[in-house]
């Protein structure tokens, strides 16, 4: 096995990816007027899964560069939040937990964020391999804005397909094109902390 490491040209490029998503984010934002400003809710405690290598190690190095302290009382928060999702699926309820990573309603390792904490928001789309359109359409407060116009060819939205294109791409250059062969990742961030940086095995 051997431990998924970002070199600076691979982390560059992964951030170029993130500023893009941004700016089509940004832009949808303010047509609709949308903002998080005074928003009773918090979207950290959505429940989110994770697939990529990546991302994974991209959030790990982040994670690092916090003191060690830090990182324990993370840990514990990490363990707490598998055991109380376990509990609710259990239940057959959708878990509903606060990150890990949030501290007093923000998110501490903010610039190492993942893509779909990124995206949660506006409204959505994605075209899968097989031609099916996706569609998101964001969180509650902005659902309450756009009501049924997310199905409408007008209303605005993000579209996912080029930016998850990117990645895929970037992560199979980080695998040595081996992206195919490995397991799948299906992770929480708070599995994904507890796991410690991501290891792959050593294909020939």
């Amino acid at each position: 096995m051997k431990e998924v490491a970002l070199s600076p040209e691979i982390t560059a490029k992964l951030e170029t990816i993130y500023k893009e998503l941004a700016r089509d984010y940004n832009r949808v934002a303010e047509q609709l007027n949308f903002s998080c400003d005074n928003c009773p809710d918090n979207c950290c405690d959505s429940y989110f899964l994770h697939h990529t290598y990546l991302e994974w190690a991209y959030l790990w190095s982040g994670f690092c560069r916090l003191e060690d302290n830090r990182q324990d009382e993370i840990f514990k928060r990490c363990h707490r939040y598998i055991l109380r999702c376990t509990e609710q699926e259990s239940r057959g309820v959708r878990p509903q937990v606060m990150c890990p990573l949030n501290e007093g309603g923000r998110c501490i390792l903010y610039h190492h964020r993942l893509l779909v904490c990124r995206t949660h928001g506006v409204p959505a789309t994605m075209t899968r391999p097989d031609g099916r359109i996706l569609r998101f359409p964001g969180c509650f407060r902005c659902q309450e804005i756009v009501g049924a116009e997310i199905s409408a060819p007008q209303s605005p939205v993000v579209e996912r397909t080029a930016a998850l294109g990117k990645l895929v791409f970037l992560e199979d250059e980080l695998l040595d094109h081996k992206r195919s062969l490995l397991p799948r990742v299906k992770l929480t961030i708070a599995e994904m902390l507890v796991k410690g940086a991501p290891h792959i095995p050593v294909l020939t």
